[in-house]
């Protein structure tokens, strides 16, 4: 039977949960709808929403936040035994509570997680590869940064083309944009620099094509990075044929 899927999943109380399905890949073929998610926090999502995923095959929550996201908004995923729940905090210098008060330059923070967190970013690809049957889900807070880098990365390996994965990674500043909004007000209220808060929360593209640019040029593209990171081939397969077969 043939499906209409929207890339944008519009549950309840989350902003930016969407399919890494529908892209072309260089040599042939599209990755498979509801295969593979990114997302944001998940904490506000209903019980309806909770439903939903269920009903599309969810089988493995991936949760990249750190102990103090979690302390505060924690993942409703985390007792079902409808699904298997994974904590692997990516990098905590990328999360908001991290970056919302101290200069940084965005670009750069990616290039740091890719050079110092190659063995939890393994974890996490490692962790899609042998998942249960069904769909897999992985998020932060706000699905633009960590979900980012690790969506980009899966990307890679399914052999989509750069400017596909940077308009995917741009997403964000439209599908998020309540979310966002909220977060600046918030920020006022607490008397934050909102030009620095505008660097926090764009997701331009200059930024993941400059990471993309630091994989290839300083870990010789996805494959060497993976298997440096610890990735074997048989992973490496084994994801590909979730997400592309």
């Amino acid at each position: 039977m043939q499906h209409d899927y929207a890339r944008h999943l519009t549950l309840p109380n989350t902003h930016n949960v969407r399919d890494l399905g529908g892209y072309a890949r260089t040599h042939g073929g599209i990755t498979q709808w509801r295969r593979v998610l990114r997302g944001d926090s998940l904490f506000h999502l209903s019980q309806v929403g909770r439903d939903q995923l269920l009903a599309e095959g969810l089988s493995l929550v991936i949760d990249l936040r750190g102990p103090g996201e979690l302390a505060s908004a924690p993942n409703p995923f985390a007792d079902d035994a409808s699904v298997v729940y994974r904590n692997i905090a990516l990098f905590d210098a990328l999360s908001p509570i991290a970056i919302a008060d101290t200069p940084f330059d965005m670009a750069a923070r990616y290039r740091d997680a890719l050079d110092r967190c190659g063995d939890r970013i393994a974890q996490v690809l490692g962790a899609i590869a042998g998942a249960p049957e069904g769909m897999v889900l992985f998020h932060c807070t706000v699905g633009k940064d960590r979900t980012g880098i690790v969506a980009a990365l899966l990307l890679l390996l399914a052999d989509v083309a750069e400017d596909d994965i940077i308009t995917d990674y741009a997403l964000t500043a439209t599908l998020a944009a309540p979310m966002l909004d909220r977060l600046r007000l918030a920020a006022r209220e607490r008397a934050v620099d909102m030009a620095h808060l505008d660097l926090v929360l764009a997701s331009d593209a200059t930024t993941m094509q400059a990471m993309l640019a630091h994989l290839r040029n300083q870990h010789g593209g996805i494959a060497n990075y993976c298997h440096a990171s610890g990735l074997g081939i048989a992973e490496i397969d084994r994801f590909v044929a979730r997400l592309c077969h």
